[in-house]
């Protein structure tokens, strides 16, 4: 092999009959390729994972729509050279040629002075904006900029896709056809990539590589043994990030405050944003712990704030405080997964009407038709409490809140059964 160029450029598809993956946006007659199709294409921002083909995607839409193309790193870019590009923009204006798309990538790690230089210029079409992210964006990316552009999410590639890619890479690369491969196993390539492109071509050249000979044989155990002698291959600059995150959230999750501040520590050792580790904890007050222990939420959000106040190194107290509190905390998903059935359910019912009795009645008319009759003010009555409909009558008998077994939501369902009797098992 005699090229510097990596696997993974060497790949890149030129097209989107070669784009491998996200089928829901590209696939036949879905939402990005209709777009593309139709050649009417407006600012939108790719949140994804590493890997997964964001920057790829962006180039093709260019190339497709025979766009001028501009790209920027919100690692090394600041507001210069964001009103460069617009300024290079401009001046194309006056050649009848389309709008140039401005590919950002990184984008939510532009400031938000940074991300100010942008408006005007996507607003009145100077450029089209192409963002990529691995954060969710309505975090990162400053509201009236995220009004203008619609997101869309890519997902960790299959194991379909993945495999597709090796048998791209081993059947199509002109260096790699120079030797005699056999993909004997491909379960050790497939784990250690995570859903990353980038991450199982760079892998699977490394493998290559590291053998003697022009037969190579791709076994599981190759594979691992050549990733512990070069760990930094497939965990250089973070790479495992998705990997590391999740095992920190199963740890919080499985309350094990050992196994949590372990992964805590890689984490801040590796690099990881202080910011993005306390929005993480935040989420998992939320879904993890919720109505066990409604005092996580507090401390979640104390350490958020606080992260964001202090900065690193002294942030890493205030996380491992939250991390271990959050461990040892009981658990409970009710919440969450109240919502989720709630909104299952919307999707699936539609509009059903209000009752009347729980509807405004602001004019004498509506007063007339019945808004608000019946309707039974609560604090009117002993306790407090005054038994009645709320719900659609279509769906009156749904549950969607189910206590949890911990101490704290004991207590709730015990207050529920006293007030509603067996809608919540009581008698």
């Amino acid at each position: 092999m005699s090229t510097n160029q990596p696997l993974a450029e060497r790949l890149r598809p030129k097209n989107l009959n070669e784009y491998i993956g996200q089928e829901h946006l590209v696939g036949e007659n879905a939402v990005l390729r209709k777009m593309i199709d139709s050649g009417n294409f407006s600012s939108i921002i790719l949140w994804g994972p590493p890997g997964v083909g964001k920057t790829t995607l962006a180039k093709i839409i260019a190339n497709t729509l025979d766009r001028p193309f501009y790209t920027l790193s919100a690692i090394n870019s600041g507001v210069k050279d964001v009103r460069e590009v617009i300024e290079k923009a401009k001046k194309q204006q006056f050649f009848s040629r389309p709008n140039p798309i401005l590919f950002i990538d990184e984008i939510h790690r532009f400031s938000k002075s940074q991300q100010d230089s942008l408006l005007g210029a996507v607003e009145n079409g100077t450029i089209t904006l192409i963002g990529a992210t691995t954060e969710n964006p309505s975090f990162e990316v400053i509201s009236p900029l995220l009004s203008r552009c619609q997101v869309y999410v890519l997902e960790s590639l299959s194991k379909a896709n993945l495999l597709k890619l090796i048998n791209n890479a081993l059947e199509k690369d002109t260096e790699l056809k120079e030797k005699q491969i056999t993909l004997k196993e491909d379960s050790a390539l497939l784990r250690y990539s995570g859903g990353d492109a980038r991450k199982l071509l760079n892998i699977l050249e490394l493998v290559v590589l590291s053998a003697s000979g022009n037969q190579v044989e791709i076994t599981n155990e190759m594979v691992v043994s050549c990733l512990q002698k070069s760990p930094a291959i497939y965990d250089k600059q973070g790479e495992m990030h998705y990997d590391i995150i999740s095992a920190f959230i199963k740890s919080v999750r499985g309350s094990d405050p050992d196994a949590a501040v372990y992964w805590l520590a890689r984490m801040i050792e590796g690099g990881e944003d202080v910011k993005f580790i306390a929005r993480r904890l935040l989420i998992l007050a939320t879904e993890d712990i919720g109505l066990a222990n409604p005092n996580a939420l507090l401390l979640a959000q104390s350490t958020f704030d606080a992260v964001h106040q202090i900065g690193y190194p002294e942030s890493r107290i205030v996380l491992s405080e939250c991390t271990i509190y959050l461990a040892t905390s009981p658990k409970s998903n009710s919440a969450y997964m109240a919502i989720d059935e709630a909104l299952a359910l919307v999707r699936n019912t539609g509009n059903l009407p209000v009752p009347l009795h729980l509807r405004n009645a602001p004019t004498k008319l509506m007063k007339e038709l019945g808004y608000g009759k019946n309707y039974k003010y609560a604090h009117a009555y002993e306790g407090n409490f005054a038994e009645q409909d709320f719900l659609p009558s279509e769906i009156k008998k749904e549950r969607f809140y189910n206590p949890g077994k911990n101490p704290a939501e004991l207590k709730i369902l015990e207050r529920l059964q006293r007030w509603w009797g067996k809608r919540f098992g009581g008698k």
